[in-house]
């Protein structure tokens, strides 16, 4: 489980195909922290480390269901992807519960500078099966996008907007999005189960 608070923007250094699956080798500062079996997000994409290597690189697989719901399979060496290792439940929960499961991709179609910060437009495809499951944004409640715990404003029926202040933008890949950038979605959890009591209560 995450927080969506993202520790840092690493470098894809090598991707391998095989099968039908990727091995995406990253560099981080925290290398030297992980352990085999250790569970990171990747853009909100939990993946586990499978190796650990000499030139203070890490390995995880990504499996080809996560290629088709994420953005992981568009991704090429030298991109940076957002980082987050799993929360320490003696700590706080600074973002909102993330699964690190990714629900879809949205594409961004308009950023906006606002006074030194940035809003972000993103829209995705409108599934009614997914949305009676609850993957639907509402507005002021949480998003995660590529695995950052986000607040969403103008929430529509196939988009919203977030806002980004400088720090994000700094610190976390946001600073590579432009329009037309595919991006990791995770609907919040909680309306999720809300919308399957509803079904099952019927």
């Amino acid at each position: 489980m995450f927080s969506g608070i993202v520790e840092e923007a690493a470098t894809i250094k090598k991707i391998e195909r095989r099968g039908g699956n990727i091995d995406l080798t990253v560099e981080c500062t925290f290398t030297d922290e992980l352990k085999i079996d250790q569970s990171v997000a990747h853009n909100g994409v939990c993946l586990t480390v499978v190796s650990l290597n000499p030139d203070n690189t890490y390995t995880v697989t990504a499996i080809q269901e996560t290629l088709v719901r994420s953005n992981l399979g568009v991704l090429k060496a030298g991109d940076r992807v957002n980082l987050e290792r799993s929360m320490l439940m003696n700590g706080r929960l600074d973002g909102h519960i993330v699964q690190g499961h990714v629900d879809c991709t949205a594409v961004c179609t308009d950023i906006e500078e606002v006074d030194g910060s940035r809003y972000f437009k993103f829209n995705y495809k409108v599934d009614p099966e997914l949305i009676s499951k609850g993957y639907v944004t509402v507005e002021k409640g949480s998003v995660t996008v590529n695995g950052v715990s986000l607040t969403v404003c103008d929430s529509e029926a196939d988009s919203f907007r977030v806002a980004i202040i400088p720090y994000t933008f700094e610190h976390t890949n946001f600073s590579d999005i432009r329009p037309g950038t595919k991006v990791n979605i995770e609907f919040d959890i909680i309306g999720k189960y809300l919308s399957r009591l509803m079904q099952l209560s019927k």
